[in-house]
């Protein structure tokens, strides 16, 4: 008794729901037939990440899992991020969703709303679910204006966590990063070899520590790129408000300023500052050109599609939960920040400049 038998590898056809393949289960995982089998007959011999793997493919391909192998979750970890209108924040709540999932563990997810808890509130109500970890995206530890011993205080409560998008020299964590400095140098790059002598960014609240780093990066490139002076360079530097309305607002500024070539610190941002451009008669790329980042969701469908710095999410979200994990199991990788280099994707909305 216990055995579990599967039918023979046929054609695509003979797929049916509740009688899985061998060879689709192995394909999708990434392992043998072989091994597949001793999984599904709760054989011993295969490594935990192994067997991680198979299960996560019987669920991915829409197979209930045999019920000796319904284990129960490994516990919950909690993952806090600003909002859900930012493509960008969904897109990592769903690859560290699975990738938790695929350790055993059930992820609960905290969205701070408008007018909805805190963060300090959440990390509350968190904790009194008996959260084994937590997630923290573009979180307070992002912002320099905020009180940084709130970590202090978690850690000294036993409670293991992980910080993505922001670092800060005074909390004792793991941080995972895209190089933002880079981003922007990859920016400016990208319009000076195109022609563009006058280029302008469109950051959010200097602040947040995203935001101060690519103003850095983008003045150093201004003045080693175009040789521009390092004070006249801060001046096309525009912060403002996250989003569409705050990416129209700076870029109506730098529009004013002459600016031929606009970087923008998200892509909903490079959005509205496309909208501030055609609110002028112009063209993107024709007359301005425009620079996004994040690559999220869909933005190489917008109209013209978005030219942008892509933040690694897959690489960053794994790092993350792996260091999250370590510090759960006992066994604490370095707790420093991992920085994550970004990739320029160029689409159609930049171009020369016109003449």
């Amino acid at each position: 008794m216990g055995g579990v038998t599967l039918p023979p590898s046929r054609g695509a056809g003979d797929l049916t729901v509740g009688a899985p393949r061998l060879a689709d289960i192995a394909a999708q995982a990434g392992v043998s037939e072989a091994t597949v089998s001793r999984v599904l007959n709760g054989k011993a011999g295969v490594a935990g990440p192994t067997r991680h793997r198979v299960l996560a493919a019987l669920d991915v391909l829409g197979y209930e899992r045999p019920v000796r192998l319904r284990q129960r979750s490994a516990g919950l970890i909690g993952l806090l991020i600003p909002e859900l209108t930012n493509p960008i924040f969904p897109a990592f709540a769903q690859v560290i969703e699975q990738v938790l999932a695929g350790y055993g563990y059930t992820p609960v997810l905290c969205t701070q709303m408008p007018g909805g808890a805190t963060e300090d509130e959440l990390v509350e109500q968190l904790e009194e679910r008996g959260v084994t970890g937590i997630v923290f995206l573009s979180g307070l530890h992002a912002d320099t204006s905020a009180d940084p011993s709130r970590y202090e205080r978690l850690a000294a409560r036993g409670v293991p966590f992980v910080l993505i998008n922001g670092f800060n020299e005074h909390i004792d964590a793991h941080f995972v990063s895209p190089d933002d400095r880079a981003a922007a140098r990859m920016a400016v790059r990208h319009l000076v070899e195109l022609g563009h002598e006058r280029v302008g960014l469109a950051i959010g609240p200097t602040r947040y520590v995203p935001s101060r780093r690519k103003a850095e990066g983008f003045v150093s490139a201004l003045h080693r790129m175009l040789g521009v002076e390092r004070e006249r360079a801060e001046a096309y530097v525009q912060p403002t408000l996250f989003g569409v309305e705050g990416g129209h607002a700076a870029a109506s500024v730098l529009l004013d300023q002459g600016c031929t070539g606009i970087v923008c610190g998200s892509d909903l941002m490079a959005l509205g500052a496309i909208r501030a451009v055609r609110a002028r008669g112009l063209d993107v790329p024709s007359d301005v050109s425009v620079v996004g980042f994040d690559d999220s969701p869909l933005i190489a469908f917008t109209d013209p599609p978005l030219t942008t710095v892509r933040q690694p999410v897959r690489a960053m979200a794994t790092a993350a939960v792996d260091a999250l994990l370590e510090e759960i199991e006992g066994n604490p990788v370095q707790r420093t920040e991992f920085v994550f280099q970004p990739e320029l994707v160029v689409r159609g909305s930049t171009s020369a400049p016109p003449r």
